[in-house]
């Protein structure tokens, strides 16, 4: 009888709860990878669950932008350039491109960062490309008017965009696409261009209100988020654009990734959302995020990534990483 207790407590004590789950390995449950971090994480991204790339603010340590990757284990990767990185974008065996302020549009390869010449200083904040030698960058400064920007890369150079219309906004902000010739890029007063592959048209948006990232799958629906007090959320499933946000109150959204008719957005005061049954309702975490949210990454697996951190003023400090799906160790990453 003893010998029997001592095994139903053993077994009791891997499950790690009473109804015979493994909350380590538990695919609905949140854990909070990294709390603290030198650098506010503002980017997360990657090719595969053992390829991520989570890249953010200058601690001011020396070592420049801060930059974690994961490959089974974290390791910091120093860039060397004192700047604060917005963005990245990897393609699976390298290169890997991050944007940020200053108008920095780094290229990391092969073991080493290479800076890119770049037509302006205004802040990148999002890249995206189907191919290293067809990407876009935009940008610009929300606090000036006329410093928004749209550049594409041919592998060789960054040029601005020829032939997009004059939009009078302060900035754009993401840029992605389904193709190379289906490609949107949202900003400031709810602004949304259209690229086709020949040409560029401004869309009707649903919104005034700014719109901050956007994602689509190929052949799925486009979704952009954004607001400042409370969530915009717009959708196009090739009807047109339409304002989806759900009722306040809430918080704005500034990052989103869907998977087929799953999907999570997340922003300010450590909030998410997540679309069931077409609609976007609360996600609750089950802890406490003290901090902001501003990019979500849905890996191959489909894996969970938030990050974050202290985003709204300089020094971009204090980063969060979320991951939802079995526990990711954050352990040391020097």
């Amino acid at each position: 009888m003893r010998l029997a207790l001592v095994c139903a407590a053993l077994m009791l004590a891997a499950c790690g709860n009473d109804d015979g789950r493994d909350d380590d390995h538990d695919s609905s449950k949140y854990f909070q990878t990294f709390d603290g971090l030198p650098g506010a994480l503002i980017s997360v991204s990657g090719t595969s669950d053992k390829d991520v790339w989570a890249v953010g603010g200058n601690p001011g340590d020396g070592s420049g932008a801060f930059v974690l990757h994961f490959d089974g284990a974290w390791t910091r990767v120093p860039t060397g350039y004192q700047v604060d990185l917005w963005w990245v974008h990897a393609f699976a065996g390298g290169p890997v491109f991050m944007g940020g302020s200053g108008g920095t549009i780094l290229k990391y390869e092969n073991g080493a960062f290479e800076k890119l010449s770049t037509p302006d200083t205004a802040t990148v904040f999002g890249i995206w490309g189907p191919a290293p030698d067809d990407l876009w960058a935009v940008g610009g400064d929300p606090a000036k008017s006329g410093k928004a920007f749209v550049w594409h890369f041919d592998g060789s150079a960054w040029a601005p965009a020829a032939g997009l219309p004059t939009v009078p906004i302060a900035a754009w902000f993401k840029v992605w696409g389904r193709a190379a010739d289906d490609v949107r890029f949202v900003g400031m007063d709810g602004a949304i261009v259209h690229y086709d592959g020949k040409g560029f048209q401004q869309i009707t948006s649903p919104t005034n209100r700014r719109l901050l990232t956007l994602f689509a799958e190929p052949g799925g629906k486009y979704t952009a988020v954004g607001g400042m007090s409370q969530a915009v959320i717009v959708e196009d499933d090739g009807g047109g654009w339409k304002d989806v946000s759900p009722p306040p109150p809430n918080h704005a959204m500034i990052g989103i990734r869907t998977s087929g008719d799953d999907g999570y957005a997340a922003g300010t005061g450590g909030s998410v959302m997540r679309r069931k049954n077409g609609a976007w309702v609360d996600e609750p975490l089950g802890f406490d995020v003290f901090g902001d949210f501003h990019s979500v990454w849905i890996d191959p697996k489909g894996g969970v990534w938030i990050a974050g951190g202290n985003i709204m003023a300089l020094p971009l400090v204090n980063g969060v990483l979320v991951h939802k799906g079995p526990k990711i160790p954050g352990g040391s990453y020097e």
